[in-house]
């Protein structure tokens, strides 16, 4: 019986070595890829040549702290108002979003609000019926916690220029990053997801993944693969692959910067983990054998999609690890093996270094010029420590519901914390003035005015 236990917590230690050191391996190609002195593929060598219509799409529930900055920052942007359209999607809010949303778009007239009133909740379900309405070519969604920078439509438009691009990611950058600790240590994940991962991805070749919050999607591309999916919880990850399997790019533009609000307190990052931990695991259920049997895809592009979508199972592999460690370590006869040490030094190398976390964030740290910020990154094994048992919760509870055919968690909106002093006339975001000092110039575009002018 004890032999059969020591040859179990083996295997079991292989796999688990075996499994962990594939993503480090593929996370240390990305770390080194970022660092080599090229030129990024960059789509705004394009700005100018085609500024299609556009339409923003920005849902919204019970959004009231942060509504008035995210529509006053894409008022103040620098598309042409001929060719843009704005769709605040209120969702059957209960606060005061409708009333700042309306406050909008009674002086802008390209603002156009859509009130739902009934139907599914949630954001995907919301994206479904605001998009029968949209009347851009291209579509660029943000989520109603963001600051899109003065320039971002024109870089995330860029690259449609290129006809087999279907969607196109910016980059994610936190704002409230010295609120919390958490909020801190987040800020250097972000950065390292895309700074490093994201933009090495595309570089070399595999596909970008689209956010779903900084980017963009040509209308007929998501026409032509059956639209948003509403019963997915990560609609993002759900259209990158659905446009990948359908022959579509999906381009990533690292210098188009959004800036977000992280979770500042572990309760509400659980349930975003949760959230994304349960949608993106459906997805890997869903298409992983169309993947493998796409005849648009390399090799090499197959098995990134594929390891794409089962990255949150390395928290269940790291904690099998651990476990077959103890078995084995408080059983005399399996330290008689010179097996033995070598299987823990290795499982205790995954540990830490799966993922190539510190070599990440290192890289995106050097590119960003945040050095200082980097003095958190060995509070990051406690990040990483909670990450993997809310990882391994949300899958228990995932693989649970799926094996008794019950429903799982439903959609769940993040937890804002940020209070605007926001409208269409005041100020926003920190006090910054707003649309009372500008105005259109002669060129299509705005000119600061002096207040007295």
């Amino acid at each position: 019986m004890r032999d059969s236990i020591i040859a179990i917590s083996y295997v079991v230690i292989a796999f688990s070595v075996a499994f962990l050191l594939i993503y480090a391996i593929r996370h240390y190609v990305f770390g080194f890829s970022r660092l080599r002195i090229e030129v990024p593929k960059d789509g705004m060598e394009l700005t100018g040549f085609h500024m299609p219509r556009v339409t923003v799409l920005v849902p919204m529930h019970n959004e009231e702290r942060v509504a008035a900055d995210i529509l006053q920052a894409l008022v103040d942007c620098d598309y042409d108002w001929d060719k843009l359209e704005i769709i605040p999607v209120n969702d059957r809010s209960t606060d005061n979003t409708r009333a700042i949303v309306d406050g909008f778009s009674r002086k802008f007239p390209f603002i156009h609000p859509y009130h739902r009133t009934e139907g599914a909740g949630g954001k995907p379900a919301a994206l479904v019926e605001a998009c029968e309405r949209a009347t851009g070519e291209i579509l660029i969604l943000f989520d109603a916690d963001y600051v899109p920078g003065r320039a971002i439509l024109k870089m995330l438009v860029a690259p449609f220029a290129d006809p087999e691009t279907g969607a196109v990611m910016g980059r994610v950058v936190p704002h409230n990053i010295g609120d919390s600790l958490l909020a801190g240590l987040l800020s250097l994940e972000r950065s390292a997801g895309y700074q490093a991962a994201q933009q090495s991805r595309y570089n070399l070749g595999f596909t970008a993944q689209f956010g779903g919050t900084v980017g963009g999607v040509r209308a007929s591309a998501l026409q032509a693969v059956g639209g948003w999916n509403p019963e997915s919880l990560t609609e993002d990850t759900d259209l990158t692959f659905a446009l990948l399997l359908n022959g579509w790019k999906t381009a990533y533009v690292n210098r188009a910067e959004c800036y977000e609000e992280v979770p500042r307190s572990w309760s509400v990052r659980k349930r975003q983990l949760s959230r994304w931990v349960t949608g993106h695991t459906e997805c890997l259920h869903n298409y992983w054998p169309e993947l493998m049997r796409s005849r648009f895809l390399t090799g090499w592009e197959k098995l990134d999609a594929v390891l794409l979508l089962a990255m949150y199972w390395t928290a269940p592999m790291v904690v099998l690890g651990w476990i077959a460690s103890l078995v084995l370590f408080f059983i005399p006869e399996a330290h008689q093996t010179p097996l033995l040490p070598v299987a823990l030094a290795f499982l205790g190398y995954q540990l830490f270094a799966n993922q190539a976390t510190f070599l990440e964030i290192g890289a995106a740290a050097l590119l960003d010029g945040t050095r200082v910020r980097t003095l958190l990154m060995p509070l990051n094994l406690l990040n990483f420590f909670a990450n993997t048992g809310a990882i391994c919760n949300a899958l228990r509870k995932y693989y649970w519901n799926r094996f008794w055919g019950s429903g799982g968690d439903g959609w769940y909106k993040t937890h804002r914390t940020r209070l605007s002093n926001g409208g269409p006339n005041g100020q926003f975001f920190g006090g910054a003035h707003a649309a009372s000092a500008t105005e259109r110039s002669a060129r299509g575009l705005y000119h600061a005015q002096a207040p007295g002018d």
